[in-house]
């Protein structure tokens, strides 16, 4: 039993890893995104209110900084800033 609960809290620990590279990953297009298109946070605050989302200007900076946002949020954002298209990596 001790063999399959420790299987069991490495494979958590494994999926808490990748789930934290990918909200990495999403932070930092949200931010290149932003960045891109010379925005601060109170511009985005804004342009999500128009789109009905409302949202603190303290709110929005902590979600983007911890990464912690959802796929639909983040959806949202790069709506509200006029994104079509984003760069997963940049070019070598």
């Amino acid at each position: 039993m001790a063999f399959a609960s420790n299987m069991v809290t490495k494979a958590t620990r494994m999926e808490t890893a990748m789930e934290k590279d990918w909200n990495a990953e999403a932070k930092g297009i949200l931010k290149a995104e932003i960045a891109r298109r010379h925005l601060s946070y109170k511009d985005l605050v804004e342009k999500l209110a128009a789109l009905g989302t409302v949202e603190t200007e303290a709110n929005l900076r902590n979600k983007v900084s911890r990464g912690g946002f959802s796929a639909g949020f983040f959806i949202q954002c790069l709506t509200a800033i006029g994104a079509h298209t984003v760069r997963l990596h940049e070019a070598d």
